[in-house]
């Protein structure tokens, strides 16, 4: 009887320790998966030119347009996203705050 109690509670135990340790798991994979796509994004390509005394700077990959920055002859730098890719672009002052593009590939 003992021997059956004690199967049941390492059973118990071990079956704990696998719901315990799920969420990290998923989190590594979620990690590693982001850490996938960061490496698998492509480059964007950068044009600078001289537009009105400011140097502009144009963000593009596959050649869309998704962001601009423009550093003027007097401040700082600000810049213009896309962030969902219907073509209205935002200011942004903070650079810390940058969004990241989130334009929708493909649905079904």
């Amino acid at each position: 009887m003992k021997s059956t109690h004690l199967a049941a509670l390492v059973a118990s135990a071990s079956l704990a320790l696998t719901i315990a340790s799920a969420p990290a798991a998923m989190a590594q994979t979620s990690s590693q998966q982001a850490q996938q796509q960061q490496q698998n994004a492509p480059e964007p390509d950068i044009t600078t030119h001289q537009q009105d005394g400011r140097e502009v700077q144009e963000y593009r990959v596959n050649g869309k347009l998704y962001a601009i920055r423009i550093k003027p002859p007097h401040g700082p730098a600000y810049y213009l996203v896309d962030t969902d890719g219907d073509g209205n672009f935002q200011r942004q002052d903070d650079t810390s705050r940058v969004v990241v593009p989130r334009w929708t590939i493909a649905s079904w």
